[in-house]
């Protein structure tokens, strides 16, 4: 679906802006998309059901990040190939999950049984799911602003409570091999090459290119919610308005507001 403003009938390849042949993994993307240009928004997060509005930039996103994968490389001691069962919905700090993941060479696992991951992170609806893991655990209140939990979940590491005091810089101790798997979504495996490659490709599909805005109202539950709420936009060094609980009757305003290009709900 076309935003407005949105253009017709491109013909030919379409440009992949800050994007280099020696970007092989999200993290690298992340790590272009901030030398290029940091300040620009990457993230727009909406919950229709909260009122919530949360706009980061590149920059923000990407210092989330980096505390996010300090916290999994120092603090729970998580190592390249390591197995993370990620039950959480779209939401900004999914997102911000899914490319700490790619700093620190975890294998992502998509709502993924928690018995065989080396950690679970949830949010607050799947806490007894979650417990079956026998590794380590840790807990979203995804509440706005991303605040704590009242309570912590008895057996769960809070996440607001724990990222704050992370740093801001990340260096892995062992490098990323963009030839190991990196995403285990609906019953398909892919490497972090084959991510980044899909990714672009569907940035093409969905008709969206460098500076421009998507809007997805899709879950994170498949590859299309994905590929449409992070890894196309990331790829190509575009931004996504991310929609959670979408009031259908307020898209084409949020659209025009936010300078909407393409939308996939």
């Amino acid at each position: 679906m076309r935003g407005p403003g949105g253009r017709k009938g491109r013909g030919g390849p379409r440009s992949l802006g800050h994007v280099t042949a020696l970007d092989r993994t999200p993290a690298d993307l992340l790590r272009s998309a901030l030398a290029t240009d940091p300040a620009r928004p990457f993230v727009t997060y909406y919950d229709d059901a909260t009122g919530e509005r949360v706009e980061l930039s590149v920059a923000t996103f990407a210092n989330w990040v980096a505390k996010t994968a300090n916290l999994i490389q120092g603090e729970l001691s998580l190592s390249p190939g390591d197995r993370l069962a990620l039950h959480l919905p779209a939401h900004w700090q999914s997102a911000v999950w899914l490319v700490a993941a790619s700093s620190t060479g975890l294998l992502v696992d998509v709502a993924g049984d928690p018995a065989r991951a080396d950690l679970v992170v949830t949010g607050p609806e799947s806490l007894e799911a979650a417990r079956a893991c026998t590794g380590e655990r840790v807990a979203l209140s995804l509440r706005p602003l991303g605040v704590r939990f009242p309570v912590t979940p008895e057996g769960f590491l809070d996440y607001a409570v724990e990222v704050p005091a992370q740093g801001d810089r990340f260096a892995p101790f062992a490098p990323v091999d963009p030839e190991e798997p990196a995403l285990v979504v609906a019953g398909e495996e892919l490497t972090s090459t084959q991510l980044v490659e899909r990714a672009q490709g569907d940035a093409e599909r969905l008709g969206v290119g460098p500076g421009e805005r998507i809007l997805s109202g899709l879950g994170f539950a498949d590859w299309a919610g994905l590929a449409a709420g992070l890894y196309a936009p990331l790829a190509v060094g575009a931004s996504v308005v991310l929609c959670r609980h979408v009031d259908r009757g307020a898209l084409e305003r949020r659209m025009a507001d936010e300078r909407v290009t393409v939308s996939a709900v």
